[in-house]
């Protein structure tokens, strides 16, 4: 089912029961906890998180960049990116998704 929320539409919505994450501009889901990776990650406007699956995030077309981890194919689409690892010791990143902390909230059990 797609449900309107503020204009826009989102297409997944993660069950109630799981501690997620959420945009904090329009309140869609991200992300379970349950397949975040890392929290040791670096965006362009501070902290992230590494998730291994996202919702409601599309990916525009790739980008070469140099990031603190060597040179990165790096998709991005609303502030989140999945990438593309030149470096062998980065290939964990590879088809992941990065989201700053400053676009995301918690949602739903959290305590």
């Amino acid at each position: 089912m797609v449900k309107m929320t503020k204009s826009k539409t989102f297409q997944a919505y993660l069950p109630n029961c799981h501690r997620t994450y959420s945009c904090i501009h329009c309140r869609a889901h991200l992300a379970n906890h349950d397949e975040l990776i890392s929290k040791s990650f670096q965006g362009s406007q501070g902290r992230a998180y590494l998730f291994n699956s996202v919702v409601n995030v599309g990916c525009g077309p790739a980008e070469e960049r140099v990031l603190l981890t060597g040179l990165h194919a790096v998709a991005v689409h609303k502030r989140r990116c999945s990438e593309h690892a030149f470096e062998s010791s980065q290939k964990y990143k590879e088809g992941k998704f990065i989201i700053e902390l400053a676009h995301m909230i918690k949602d739903n059990g959290w305590e």
